[in-house]
């Protein structure tokens, strides 16, 4: 297997699609969860890369995708140059899953509460091969070390036994054992209390200086915290993708400055502005001729309601929207699209 330094990139994703297909009597829906999403995570330097949005904005499915749990209706995923988009199993499917480890949303719900902690982390040692029964020890420590445990403090324990904050490290230090890549991290600290949350968030943050993570979340606060970049999906897609100080410091897409706005407290000093909702629509509106935000943004013109607006280079992020469309040339969004390899800190 080659070295990291020969990778073209970590992982790219390429017009990856996700369709579902509901049905409801005699009618059949078809659903685009996730419609041509396309990110790069650099080889050559860590970074965390938030992709956050509303609930039902997709980005749970291109995490699972991302993870080989969903397999896409079309598109690839390249991990390592390796066309991972539809792995089975066997060697392949167990190098991926060694490589790229998931941390799921409810610590609660990711261990069996009849079962001790420290199983759970044997059984990752063997199932992977990490290291043979007798100095399973060694690796299972290591990990736990690194989020900030022992495996004195754990082992013998069960769930009940811990707290939230300590089975998300848990959760965590089971996906470091294997020495993965890359980590995809699905709304890991929504289940905890606020006063846990930062912790964790923390956490990633030093996991940043041994692999690269994906943060998945509709928490703005922490994704400007935590993230080196940040993709805002919206009903499928992605429509504004760059470094998270330019994207939610200085927001172009109209969504995106919506949905800063509806997280901030507004200044009692000043008059009250209209506010357009945030709430998610029906299912029509992922399929919605033109662009899927024109029912709610505020600069709406007669072409969003007709044709797709196009991803468009702005002022180092690519913005999905007509408002800047003039603005578009093929260097320029390869260049807002690429990873961050000399900035990202």
């Amino acid at each position: 297997m080659p070295s990291a330094e020969t990778f073209k990139a970590l992982l790219r994703v390429q017009d990856l699609t996700r369709e579902f297909v509901s049905r409801r009597g005699l009618s059949t829906r078809h659903l685009v969860a996730v419609d041509r999403a396309n990110l790069t995570i650099s080889a050559d330097q860590h970074e965390i890369l938030t992709i956050a949005g509303e609930s039902g904005s997709g980005k749970t499915t291109l995490a699972r995708m991302m993870l080989g749990l969903v397999e896409p209706t079309s598109g690839h995923m390249l991990f390592k140059d390796r066309d991972v988009s539809h792995i089975t199993g066997g060697a392949n499917r167990k190098w991926f899953r060694r490589q790229v480890q998931p941390v799921f949303q409810d610590p609660f719900a990711t261990f069996n509460p009849l079962r001790r902690i420290e199983s759970y982390l044997y059984e990752t040692v063997g199932n992977y091969g990490v290291a043979p029964r007798k100095t399973a020890d060694e690796p299972i420590e290591r990990a736990l070390n690194a989020v900030g445990l022992s495996l004195r403090e754990v082992k013998g324990r069960y769930p009940s036994e811990l707290s939230g904050g300590q089975l998300q490290r848990v959760s965590i230090a089971r996906a470091l054992i294997t020495d993965p890549s890359l980590l995809v991290a699905d709304e890991p600290v929504s289940m905890l209390d606020a006063s846990l949350r930062m912790s964790v968030v923390n956490l990633f943050r030093e996991l940043k200086a041994r692999q690269s993570v994906i943060y998945i979340t509709h928490d703005l606060a922490t994704a400007y915290y935590a993230s080196d970049r940040v993709a805002i999906m919206l009903r499928g897609w992605i429509v504004e993708l760059g470094p998270v100080q330019k994207v939610l410091g200085e927001p172009k897409h109209p969504y995106t400055q919506l949905l800063k706005t509806s997280v901030l407290e507004p200044d009692p000093r000043q008059k009250s502005t209209e506010r357009v909702s945030l709430a998610t629509s029906d299912e029509g509106s992922f399929v919605r001729v033109g662009c899927r935000f024109a029912d709610r943004c505020p600069h709406v013109m007669d072409i969003c309601r007709s044709v797709e607006p196009p991803d468009v280079p702005v002022d180092g992020r690519l913005v999905k929207c007509h408002l800047y469309e003039s603005q578009s040339s093929t260097e320029e969004a390869a260049e807002a699209a690429a990873p961050l390899v000399a900035s990202a800190t």
